[in-house]
């Protein structure tokens, strides 16, 4: 098999999963979408070495993590709004309403903080691993937890109990 059709079929394989990670991050599937777009971009240029990764899935969840951080720090996310209609439900046989309450809490988290909660809670990554990915101290990790998780509650106000399988680990 070819370098191309190695990229391909794991690209076509993994862009459900790395749309599930970006739309938490973003809160709207257009932008999750051009993440993981940018996200794959990059990982063709290095796929030569990139294949050879250990853990080729935390190596692209890695690079769509950096694209996604240093797109808040462009400006491009506060130069430029999509609209779309609602998004489908990522919450499967779960309260909407609850759902909604959440994204949209978690669309007020601070972009650091949003994407350690995404990592621990949404990922189900350790604290090491999540410090791995983000190139961090496992300390930074957990305040950006805690930081995060105060966040939401505080948004949430009485509605705290949605929350209670995102207690810190």
């Amino acid at each position: 098999m070819s370098l191309d059709e190695e990229y391909t079929a794991y690209v076509s394989g993994r862009l459900p999963w790395l749309r599930r990670i970006a739309y938490p991050l973003c809160q709207d599937w257009h932008r999750a979408d051009d993440l993981v777009q940018t996200a794959i971009t990059r990982l063709y240029v290095k796929w030569r070495h990139a294949r050879l990764a250990d853990d080729l899935d935390a190596y692209v969840r890695v690079i769509l993590i950096r694209v996604f951080l240093a797109e808040q720090r462009g400006g491009w996310f506060s130069r430029v709004r999509l609209t779309s209609t609602p998004p489908h439900s990522s919450f499967e046989g779960s309260d909407r309403d609850m759902a909604m309450d959440l994204r949209r809490a978690l669309a007020g988290v601070p972009p650091r903080q949003r994407v350690t909660l995404v990592l621990r809670f949404h990922c189900d990554l350790s604290v090491e691993q999540t410090a791995r990915t983000l190139g961090c101290s496992t300390g930074t990790v957990k305040s950006q937890t805690a930081r995060g998780l105060a966040a939401l509650r505080s948004t949430l106000g009485a509605q705290d109990s949605c929350l209670p399988h995102m207690e810190e680990r």
